[in-house]
C-alpha cells in the first residue's frame, strides 16, 4: 500500500489554516486524484495558544521550525512563515539537508535566495515548489513552466499586488485621495505589515523577478528590477487618464533584450477598454506572451486563504503524484546570469506637473523638453486659484532616459512648484 505523503507546516496564519482546512474537507478527492493519503503529522507557529478557528490537538506541535523540518515523520516542509531570511530561510535549508521537498509561499526568500536554495535542493534530489509564491491562486508558474515550457517566452506583464490594484480602482470608484484609500486598506488588513511592500512595489517586485527567472532561463534578480510604487499617483491623475481612456496600473513588465534583462515594476497608464484595465479590486491578472502560443491572459485571487492555499495544495498533490522538476523551469545550474537593463523601448508618456503662472514658464518647459528629445503631443491647462498652474502634458513616443532628463532640467529652475509625476503608457 502507497505510504501516505506527510506534511510538517510551518507558519499557521490566514495560508496555513486554508491548508489545513482544504487537507481535513477534501481529504478523499485528494487521495483520488493523487493515489495516496495526504496528512499532516507537525506544525509549527510563534504563538501556540493563539485562536486560529481550527482545531490543532491531533498534530504534533514544535517551536522551532528548523526541528520541524527536520522531523523523521514530515516528507514535506510546507514553509508559510514568509521573510526572506530568519526562521525561514533556516527551516528550508534544514528541509533540504534532511532530505525533504519543500512547498512555499514565500516570494521575498526565493526572490533574493532562489539561486542557492534551488541549487542546494537540486543537488540534493529535492524539489521546491512555490505556484503560492506569484499571483496567488494563478496557477502561473506551472503554465510557464510546464504548459508553455516550448515556447521562448517574449514578454511577461501584469497586475501583481491586489492591495494596490485595490487602493488604485477605490481611488477612481469613490473619488477619494491615496491616504484615505491607503488608511481604508490597512483597516481592512490588505497592507503587510510594512506597507512599503505593496504600495512601493516590492512585493510585485520579488514575484516578478521569479516569473523573469522562469521566463527567460536566469538567475533570480530582484536587485534589477526597477521599483517605482503608487505613493505620488494623485486623484487628478487617476481622473486625468480617465479622461484619455486609460487608467491606471501598478504594472510588471519583464523582456530580454539585446541589451539584457529589462525588469520593471512602475505605475503606467494602459488602455481602460484592455484586459488589464478592467481589472477590479484586488484581482491579479498576468500576461504571458510567447513565440508560438502567443498572447495568454490569465486572471484570478491574488491573495486570501482560499486561492494562496489551493496554489499550496497544487504544488502539494504533484508532490504526492511523484512529479519531480527543477526550481526554474531548467537545471539551476544552467541559469545564466543576466545582463540587467534598462527600459528603452520608446513609449508615450503621461507627465503632470505645476509651474508658476509668470510669462515665458510654459515656453521654457517645452524647451527642455525639446532639448531632451521629447516631443509634446497634447498639453492642457487646467483652472487654478492660485500661482501654480497644474499642468498636463502627453508626449509621443520616446525614452524613459530623455524623461529623466527633462525633469531633472526643470527641476534645477524655480518654473516647477513641486516635484513632477511621468508615467509610462503602456500597450498591452
Amino acid at each position: 500500500m502507497t505510504q501516505p505523503l506527510r506534511l510538517g507546516i510551518a507558519g499557521l496564519g490566514t495560508v496555513g489554516v486554508g491548508v489545513i482546512r482544504i487537507v481535513r474537507t477534501q481529504a478523499a478527492l485528494l487521495s483520488a486524484r493523487t493515489g495516496r493519503d495526504i496528512v499532516i503529522t507537525a506544525v509549527s507557529a510563534r504563538n501556540r495558544d493563539k485562536d486560529r478557528g481550527v482545531n490543532l490537538d491531533r498534530y504534533d506541535w514544535e517551536d522551532d521550525p528548523v526541528a520541524l523540518a527536520r522531523r523523521d515523520d514530515v516528507d514535506v516542509l510546507v514553509e508559510l512563515m514568509g521573510g526572506s531570511d530568519g526562521p525561514a530561510k533556516a527551516a528550508t535549508e534544514a528541509a533540504i539537508e534532511a532530505g525533504k521537498d519543500v512547498v512555499t509561499a514565500n516570494k521575498a526568500m526565493l526572490a533574493i535566495h532562489g539561486q542557492a536554495l534551488a541549487e542546494a535542493a537540486e543537488a540534493a534530489g529535492r524539489v521546491i515548489r512555490f505556484e503560492a509564491a506569484v499571483a496567488g491562486g494563478i496557477p502561473v508558474v506551472k503554465t510557464l513552466s510546464e504548459g508553455l515550457a516550448a515556447n521562448g517566452i517574449t514578454r511577461v506583464m501584469g497586475v501583481m499586488n491586489g492591495t494596490c490594484n485595490y487602493i488604485l480602482t477605490r481611488m477612481e470608484a469613490e473619488g477619494l485621495g491615496y491616504n484615505a484609500l491607503f488608511e481604508e486598506a490597512a483597516r481592512l488588513g490588505f497592507l503587510e505589515a510594512d506597507p512599503r511592500l505593496d504600495v512601493g512595489g516590492i512585493d510585485a517586485g520579488h514575484k516578478l523577478a521569479i516569473l523573469s527567472s522562469i521566463a527567460f532561463g536566469t538567475q533570480v534578480s530582484f536587485d534589477a528590477v526597477e521599483l517605482e510604487g503608487i505613493d505620488r499617483i494623485a486623484l487628478e491623475d487617476i481622473r486625468h487618464a480617465a479622461d484619455m481612456g486609460y487608467r491606471i496600473k501598478l504594472l510588471g513588465v519583464a523582456q530580454m533584450t539585446g541589451r539584457g534583462l529589462e525588469q520593471r515594476m512602475s505605475p503606467c497608464l494602459v488602455p481602460a477598454a484592455s484586459p488589464l484595465g478592467q481589472l477590479e479590486g484586488g484581482t491579479n491578472m498576468v500576461v504571458l506572451e510567447g513565440d508560438a502560443v502567443g498572447q495568454i491572459v490569465m486572471r484570478g485571487a491574488g491573495a486570501g486563504e482560499g486561492p494562496t492555499a489551493s496554489a499550496v495544495m497544487g504544488d502539494i498533490c504533484d508532490i504526492a503524484r511523484g512529479t519531480r522538476g527543477t526550481v526554474f523551469g531548467q537545471p539551476a545550474t544552467t541559469l545564466t546570469q543576466a545582463k540587467p537593463a534598462r527600459t528603452a523601448l520608446p513609449a508615450p508618456y503621461y507627465l503632470r506637473m505645476s509651474l508658476r503662472d509668470r510669462p515665458g514658464t510654459l515656453a521654457r518647459i517645452a524647451a527642455m523638453l525639446g532639448e531632451a528629445g521629447v516631443s509634446i503631443h497634447r498639453m492642457r491647462q487646467y483652472d487654478h486659484p492660485d500661482d501654480s498652474a497644474p499642468i498636463l502634458i502627453v508626449t509621443h513616443k520616446t525614452t524613459r532616459a530623455a524623461i529623466d532628463a527633462a525633469l531633472e532640467a526643470m527641476q534645477a529652475t524655480d518654473d516647477v512648484t513641486e516635484s513632477p509625476v511621468a508615467l509610462r503608457i503602456e500597450t498591452v
